[in-house]
């Protein structure tokens, strides 16, 4: 992505997609040249049974909205909504949950600074089962909030994207009918890899378990198990559930990584 700065007079790379990273001026440069369009990820802050921690979907939407703005190409990302409506999980101790009310004003108040800063296309894209509904239901009013110029979307169809789990986990390993649509397979395979580093207990020369989790998909985690130290122990519990593609991740403190 490349864009030119009158103000410079010079050209630059563009090799950030998200925008809080950047600085003003290049942001400023970027929209000047056209860069006008900007995924705004809105997820969750909530139960994800056991096994996964409260920031998946938040994790899930900053990760997702930088696949999408790289295959559009001059697209950034703002940064993630990162609490959503989540009412539902409200019975489980740490779930964080807005009001319909607030999350409208949250995502009216993000689309009319990046209308006002010249952006000409926002795109909602929600990663919580429970912001699909509330922002089906405000696109009008958000589309009015903005710049005539300026067009907000949303993808809001969670049926369609529930039946394209299924089919991915289907064609992947053949248990379809384990996805649930939260917290399972196809929710948490993609999520644990880069957010085990920091979770080693050291215990002499033990073997110590380090994190425990579901995939659906064991290439997910295999670049651990070819680490100096690390080994994948397959098993079919995970905390007392059922839970075909779990792994211990653990550390063979005997054999430290170098």
């Amino acid at each position: 992505m490349i864009w030119k700065s009158n103000q410079m007079e010079q050209t630059k790379q563009m090799t950030e997609i998200f925008l809080e990273r950047m600085r003003s001026p290049e942001i400023g440069a970027a929209i000047e040249s056209g860069v006008t369009t900007i995924i705004v990820p809105c997820g969750a802050v909530e139960q994800h049974g056991p096994h996964l921690p409260l920031f998946v979907d938040a994790e899930h939407g900053t990760c997702l909205g930088a696949e999408v703005a790289e295959r559009l190409g001059n697209t950034f990302v703002a940064p993630t909504i990162r609490v959503g409506c989540s009412e539902h999980h409200m019975s489980f101790p740490g779930t964080i949950s807005l009001q319909k009310d607030t999350f409208y004003a949250v995502c009216r108040d993000y689309c009319v600074s990046l209308s006002r800063h010249g952006f000409r296309k926002i795109c909602m894209l929600p990663s919580h089962g429970g912001n699909f509904k509330p922002l089906d239901n405000i696109l009008d009013e958000l589309n009015d909030a903005v710049k005539k110029e300026c067009k907000v979307m949303a993808y809001t169809n969670l049926i369609e994207l529930a039946k394209t789990w299924e089919k991915v986990v289907d064609e992947e390993s053949g248990l379809a009918d384990r996805v649930g649509g939260h917290a399972d397979i196809a929710g948490g395979g993609g999520f644990i890899g880069s957010h085990l580093a920091d979770r080693l207990v050291a215990r002499g020369d033990e073997v110590v378990v380090v994190d425990s989790f579901v995939t659906g998909r064991r290439s997910n985690v295999r670049h651990l198990e070819d680490s100096p130290g690390f080994q994948l122990v397959e098993h079919d519990i995970v905390d007392g559930l059922p839970a075909m593609g779990a792994f211990d991740v653990v550390a063979n403190l005997a054999s430290p990584a170098s």
